[in-house]
């Protein structure tokens, strides 16, 4: 591996071997997050994550310790992007924590095209994730930042690597369609309720995107702005979208 990038399995360096069951065995689950001066934002709710989907998939829990411990010892900087992965085939699984440079948003608004796809198990954020690169790929080959996922229905359901809010009269509204609870959303949406800002889950439908007045993107590098959505577009500069971009910012940093 180069320089950039370290990764380790159950506390040693990943080998072929070990990489090989990773690599020809599609069943596991991962977060991922953004570590500044060896601290993660929401970096419980990051543990509660791997804790509940081990539970689903792997018949057993995930202490929070064991999480920590590795992702110390693999971090061999104090600024990264760190992916931690729960696989295996057998027994209790293993745990892959990659280590590669920080990414940061640069603020440039999305333009998102719809793509008609949802993810199975949508709840849990699973290493099944061809389609969705598969959609990202396509609308960015075409010059677009995002794919947006649509349900056969035409609901709006979240972004191939992202989850969506939109501003309706200044309240913040999330799709109820099945998706992914994205640590970065769910730390926005405490820190609204903390500043009494109304946010809600409702069905959000392809065709009534012009009725709302802004959207915005959430993911572990942060909040951005939505300029377009298909042939719709939305103001930047929204009052409310600077609303949810404080409410990140205000999230606290979690020593590791």
């Amino acid at each position: 591996m180069s320089a950039a990038d370290y990764a380790e399995i159950d506390g040693q360096p990943a080998g072929p071997a070990d990489l090989h069951v990773l690599a020809t065995v599609n069943y596991g689950h991962y977060t991922t997050m953004q570590v500044r001066d060896r601290r993660v934002r929401g970096l419980v709710l990051h543990l509660e994550r791997l804790d509940t989907a081990t539970r689903e998939l792997f018949g057993a829990g995930l202490e929070h310790d064991r999480v920590r411990q590795r992702l110390r010892h693999a971090l061999d900087r104090d600024d990264a992007s760190v992916r931690i992965t729960v696989f295996g085939q057998t027994g209790e699984p293993s745990l892959l924590v990659s280590v590669s440079e920080p990414i940061a948003l640069d603020g440039t608004p999305a333009r998102l095209r719809s793509v008609p796809f949802v993810r199975a198990l949508p709840h849990i954020k699973h290493v099944g994730s061809f389609p969705q690169a598969y959609h990202r790929r396509r609308v960015r080959a075409d010059g677009y930042d995002e794919a947006l996922l649509v349900g056969p229905d035409g609901s709006v359901a979240e972004g191939a690597i992202t989850n969506i809010g939109f501003v309706d009269a200044g309240v913040i509204v999330w799709p109820s369609a099945p998706n992914l609870l994205g640590i970065a959303m769910q730390l926005v949406q405490a820190a609204l309720a903390g500043k009494g800002i109304a946010s809600e889950r409702r069905a959000v439908m392809l065709s009534d995107l012009t009725s709302f007045e802004a959207a915005f993107l959430t993911n572990s590098q942060g909040v951005v702005s939505v300029a377009s959505i298909d042939a719709v577009r939305f103001a930047l500069g929204s009052g409310a979208i600077e609303a949810v971009t404080a409410a990140y910012d205000r999230a606290s940093w979690d020593t590791i």
